[in-house]
């Protein structure tokens, strides 16, 4: 129960205890019940507290407090057993650097806001000492019998914690210029630790949507979880004695100063409707099955599986590209020198005399012994790289044939043969400069001219017949980007992949008996409030965007998806071409295999909660779980996608060969532990042995992202510095 507010004109005691007897007597509270007293926000008692005793109107609430608590505890506490408190608003505050002076501005701020009442109730009856010695006769003082009578009239801690109260101070200058956090946990711990370890009821605690959105109020729904998952870890994780969580508030009202603009309910109020009805949010739904569940139990996603992958399971690490280095060793060098001991101390060439110039061998070339030693180490079976199509047609056809760096992969891929690491080689990657196609197919519009399609399928043949003796394991294109492609250009994409996947087919097969695909992108999308049916139709849509626009003409039908077609021609736009019945056959089934790209799981919600982030083409806001671990850039660690996406492409594409082609997460470089890494790696490796062992997916391989941080920063297996590659824990926890 809630005491709200009141407006006493007579004698105060008399007043008080009448207000009190009303609301405590009929009907009496039974023991389990909590009164609040209100303060500093609806407590609005309007009289001379004590006859004679002036101060500020917020020191006469305090006062208020403490006279309530005290006539309860005499007079109502012995026959009913229950508690009051005040509930006290707070926000939480870190310091913009770690000095002792930024330090002591946050313990100010919290002072401030929270220690302003909380300090003289439940420690010593006294104002903060920052309080005193900056507000001066501006805060009024306590003599020692008020110091007495204020201190410990407090049951137990109630806290308010949310936006309005916590991180919109409409006295900016309270921050003393740190910065605010959602941090609830560390609130609570500081609760904790400065008021000596009471009891703390959180009895207002939520966040707010747009007033524009509706029912599937996503944003309101995570930071929920947020905050409740926060209060868990406070009690199991450091000792705080937490009993009780009010989610604020029951339904959508009158947000004082923000007026309708924002909701804050776990109810939606059609606030035009006749009869205001009422309606069920996400957030409600969310909060009804936490409470039934009290609290978050282990869920079966989130189990480890124990079982083994097929004897013949590709382990396999990803490197973007090869950094072609065609420097040569010192023994093919046929000159003679001589070492000048006495004086320069530095070896001299010898004009005029050579040695016998010995046949070169693909060990001349320095920079590949010690790649395949690194991978050797890590004893993975296969290792993935792009070549690099404009270095080796820099005209983009075959008038000039870069000789040199085709020798140079050619040893490559040799040399990972005779180390018994089988070479994945992918035609095209897009990359920097030019989408990584030659210059002059980019000056004359890239994929969006269809000669392109024409001149990949020529380069595919000039590298099946240069490398391919050594190869038997090809990728047409790794991880083409849809997200940032035109239809017109995806359409000759998709043309130039079934054309070199028939080359390879007809005329290079038999003799080299390989296998070749596609490697698609493929992070998981995940509708944001469960329970919505708008939600999960979103979260179709993007992934038919997303993964189905490349993956449904090649593993498929032929064509593109119904979903994509028919969103695009309900919203009259017609730029997605047309496949004829000829290039419907050269497309479909030019697959060995389904090689996927994951990295991440994304949430999707169709309410227009922030215009910024909307995604007006399909109609969706993209969003994360801010209770999910993220990198340093943000990507959140969301093991489960893999599973799922793995999942929804057996079921839309049937049973088959499938390899995780590149998975991996950044770390950051200060961190030597490399714990973000591992944790990755052991989780998303285990959703894949569930695919396989408990869903029947036909998976083949899976390859850590990425080899080195020489080509891919912030990813690699391998830290890279001064020329030297030392291999992270990762490494040696996971592969080896």
């Amino acid at each position: 129960m809630t005491l709200t507010s009141a407006t006493c004109k007579t004698d105060p005691d008399q007043e008080v205890l009448g207000l009190l007897s009303l609301l405590l007597d009929d009907p009496p509270l039974s023991p389990s019940q909590h009164v609040f007293c209100r303060g500093r926000d609806e407590i609005s008692c309007q009289w001379g507290w004590e006859r004679g005793r002036g101060g500020s109107e917020e020191d006469r609430k305090g006062w208020a407090h403490a006279k309530i608590w005290h006539l309860y505890n005499t007079s109502f506490r012995p026959t009913q057993g229950g508690r009051v408190s005040i509930a006290l608003s707070s926000h939480w505050i870190n310091p913009r650097r770690m000095t002792n002076h930024s330090i002591k501005e946050c313990q100010k701020s919290l002072d401030f806001v929270l220690g302003w009442f909380a300090k003289p109730i439940f420690i010593d009856g006294d104002y903060p000492e920052s309080m005193k010695s900056n507000l001066s006769s501006l805060l009024p003082g306590f003599t020692e019998s008020e110091k007495k009578f204020i201190k410990g009239t407090a049951d137990f801690f109630a806290l308010s914690f949310g936006p309005t109260l916590s991180f919109q101070l409409l006295d900016p200058h309270m921050k003393f210029r740190q910065l605010e956090s959602p941090s609830l946990r560390q609130l609570l711990s500081w609760i904790d630790l400065e008021y000596n370890h009471p009891q703390i009821f959180i009895v207002e605690n939520g966040w707010f949507v747009s007033g524009t959105t509706k029912r599937d109020d996503a944003k309101y729904m995570y930071y929920l979880k947020k905050f409740i998952m926060e209060t868990l870890k406070a009690i199991r994780l450091d000792g705080v004695d937490v009993i009780g969580y009010t989610a604020w508030s029951l339904m959508d009202g009158f947000e004082w100063h923000r007026g309708y603009s924002i909701r804050r309910g776990l109810f939606y109020v059609d606030f035009l409707s006749q009869d205001k009805k009422l309606l069920p949010k996400s957030s409600a739904l969310f909060y009804q099955k936490l409470i039934e569940q009290n609290g978050f139990p282990p869920l079966p996603e989130n189990q480890p599986l124990e079982g083994t992958f097929p004897c013949d399971f590709a382990w396999g690490v990803v490197d973007n590209y090869i950094q072609v280095d065609t420097t040569l060793s010192q023994f093919t060098d046929p000159n003679v020198y001589l070492w000048d001991v006495h004086h320069s101390k530095r070896l001299i060439k010898v004009d005029g005399l050579v040695t016998k110039k010995r046949k070169s061998y693909c060990v001349d070339f320095a920079a590949i012994r010690p790649q395949i030693s690194l991978l050797r180490e890590m004893h993975v079976s296969h290792f993935h790289f792009a070549l690099d199509w404009a270095l080796i047609l820099p005209l983009g056809n075959q008038s000039q044939v870069n000789r040199t760096a085709l020798h140079y992969y050619r040893c490559l891929v040799s040399e990972l043969v005779r180390a018994k690491v089988t070479p994945v080689v992918a035609l095209w990657r897009p990359s920097a400069p030019h989408q990584g196609l030659p210059r002059a197919l980019a000056k004359h519009g890239a994929w969006e001219n269809p000669h392109t399609a024409l001149a990949f399928a020529e380069y595919a043949t000039l590298c099946f017949s240069d490398l391919g003796h050594h190869v038997n394991f090809w990728i047409t294109m790794s991880e083409p980007y849809t997200r940032n492609m035109t239809y017109s250009a995806g359409h000759n994409l998709l043309k130039a992949h079934a054309l070199a996947w028939r080359v390879y087919d007809e005329k290079f097969r038999r003799s080299q008996k390989g296998k070749i695909s596609i490697a698609l992108q493929a992070d998981w999308i995940e509708p944001a409030c469960p329970f919505s049916q708008e939600d999960k139709e979103a979260a179709e849509r993007v992934l038919e965007f997303d993964i189905g626009w490349l993956a449904e003409p090649i593993f498929g039908s032929g064509d593109y998806p119904p979903v994509m077609r028919d969103w695009l021609n309900q919203r009259n736009n017609f730029l997605l071409p047309y496949f004829t019945e000829d290039e419907k056959k050269l497309i479909r089934g030019s697959f060995d295999f389904l090689a996927l790209s994951h990295y991440t799981t994304i949430l999707v919600d169709w309410e227009k909660e922030d215009p910024m982030k909307y995604n007006d083409y399909l109609e969706v806001q993209e969003m994360t779980d801010i209770t999910w671990l993220n990198s340093p850039s943000q990507v959140a660690v969301v093991p489960w996608g893999l599973r799922r996406v793995l999942n929804w492409l057996k079921l839309k594409y049937g049973d088959l060969p499938m390899y995780i082609i590149s998975n991996g997460i950044d770390d950051d470089p200060s961190e030597a532990q490399d714990q973000l890494r591992m944790y990755y790696m052991q989780n998303y490796v285990n959703e894949a042995l569930k695919a396989y062992i408990l869903d029947g997916v036909n998976l083949c391989g899976y390859f850590a992202y990425s080899f080195n941080d020489r080509t891919a920063p912030k990813f690699g297996l391998y830290r890279y510095a001064a020329d030297q590659f030392e291999p992270k824990p990762s490494v040696q926890k996971h592969l080896v």
